[in-house]
């Protein structure tokens, strides 16, 4: 089982994005997966983000894992 904290606001920055990222790898891999999200991580779950220009629409990464039935939790 591997575990991902994001605790990054969606943008602005690219750890959140990157974790994501990670977590869909590990997710084509058949692995288990959690993912918690605290502080502005939060903020990767809200619905309908709008997203900023030049940057990959979390929100829609985040609905991908939830989907396919892995663990997310704020």
């Amino acid at each position: 089982m591997i575990t991902l904290l994001l605790n990054n606001s969606p943008y602005g920055n690219e750890k959140s994005y990157n974790a994501l990222r990670l977590a869909l790898a590990i997710v084509k891999k058949k692995e288990p997966v959690k993912i918690f999200m605290m502080d502005d991580g939060i903020f990767c779950a809200i619905k309908n983000q709008d997203t900023p220009v030049g940057y990959y629409n979390i929100g829609r990464m985040m609905k991908s894992l939830v989907k396919r039935g892995y663990d997310v939790h704020t």
